[in-house]
């Protein structure tokens, strides 16, 4: 950091007092995390904008880490935030900290100042581009009411009544329907009752697992996905077309946010929320956005700013995947990969252009270099989609 942006971060820069830390704790924030010291009382020097602070409790004795927690905050200028830990929960306390004792703290600062880690500046430009479309009304939308993502949600308990029991096997679902004819032959009966149909395996063994929803306000409050990707009233043909066109579902989750970018910085929250909180139900949720985005075709000429921004978004975000998700694209059927060939190919033939084309065309050459990833033949029918050919032979 030079000496000039060092100067103006110690004035406009924002504060996060964290009182109570034990030793060894993990704590980070965006992309940066330590493991703290006697003497840790927060961070300094942070860029005003959204960030990302993170912990997780350390066992002293086995060295065990517990699943990791964190909340996104906007800091303003000069803003001090101050939190407490709680050594009975080994979390974040729950108790606000009234507006004396974050007085009291800002007359100190100058005491405190030693004990406090300069923010990591040289990921503060990395950082931006992860989370650009993500302002401070919408992280609070997405994130669980009481604020805090978690690697691993709390799970409700269940009662007695709600505990499973299996599926009960009856009598009748073991005898076939069948009735002897005059000639001593066995044949359907033709009662009009149907034989009970038998269970398979796998729901035997979901039958077997209790039903347990999260705790009240700890589940993400990401835009559900519609089930139905056509509009009600469609025809058999219409719904062939959404299904293999999906503009009509993405417009819906485009239409649930106040501005058509949110949906790029819903993506970026997901995925932030996958790659720094370790949440699988992030991972999910980005996952199928990737997948809606690239099932497209009107939509990619109808919104072409939001899928300028995705292309941007996805590009640097496939920079910060973990290697194991970008393995090799056979043994492992990657997703991304075989999502983006279906997308580049969806543009080459509905012939995309201008600024968007170019974009595109950068990633898969991007792509290319750095994972040897294929995007050749996108005008040939993929392996899997083309018409099987049986030939008969003529007979005599």
């Amino acid at each position: 950091m030079d000496q000039e942006t060092a100067k103006k971060l110690l004035v406009e820069g924002g504060t996060f007092i964290f009182l109570g830390v034990p030793q060894e704790t993990q704590f980070g924030i965006d992309m940066q995390c330590w493991n703290t010291d006697e003497d840790f009382r927060g961070i300094k020097m942070i860029p005003p904008g959204l960030h990302y602070v993170h912990y997780a409790a350390v066992n002293k004795d086995t060295g065990d880490v517990s699943p990791r927690s964190g909340f996104m905050h906007y800091f303003d200028k000069r803003e001090l935030l101050v939190k407490m830990w709680d050594k009975h929960l080994e979390d974040i306390s729950r108790e606000e900290i009234s507006e004396e004792s974050v007085q009291r703290l800002r007359e100190n600062l100058l005491n405190i100042d030693k004990h406090l880690a300069p923010y990591p500046y040289e990921i503060w430009q990395k950082w931006k581009l992860l989370s650009s479309q993500i302002n401070a009304d919408l992280a609070k939308k997405l994130s669980p009411e009481n604020g805090l993502i978690r690697s691993s949600v709390e799970l409700l308990s269940t009662s007695d009544a709600d505990r499973p029991r299996g599926v009960k096997v009856t009598e009748s679902s073991e005898v076939s329907n069948i009735t002897e004819n005059k000639d001593g032959n066995s044949t359907p009966s033709q009662s009009g009752l149907k034989r009970p149909r038998r269970s398979t395996q796998q729901e035997k063994e979901e039958a077997m697992l209790p039903n347990l929803k999260p705790a009240p306000g700890m589940s993400m409050r990401f835009t559900e996905i519609p089930k139905d990707k056509y509009p009600p009233g469609s025809s058999p043909t219409e719904i062939t077309k959404h299904y293999l066109d999906q503009s009509y579902t993405l417009e819906l989750m485009i239409k649930a946010h106040d501005e058509p970018l949110h949906i790029i910085g819903e993506m970026q929250f997901a995925f932030l929320c996958f790659l720094i909180g370790h949440s699988l139900e992030a991972f999910e949720h980005w996952k199928s956005m990737v997948i809606l985005f690239c099932s497209c075709e009107d939509a990619i000429h109808k919104y072409r700013s939001v899928y300028f921004h995705f292309i941007k978004t996805i590009e640097i975000q496939i920079d910060e995947m973990p290697e194991e998700f970008l393995a090799d694209i056979v043994m492992n059927k990657n997703l991304v990969y075989k999502k983006l060939r279906e997308l580049f190919r969806t543009a080459h033939m509905s012939k995309v252009d201008g600024r968007l084309l170019s974009l595109m065309e950068s990633l898969k050459e991007n792509l290319s270099q750095k994972l040897q990833w294929d995007f050749t033949g996108l005008d040939s029918d993929e392996d899997d989609e083309r018409p099987v050919v049986v030939r008969l032979n003529d007979t005599e």
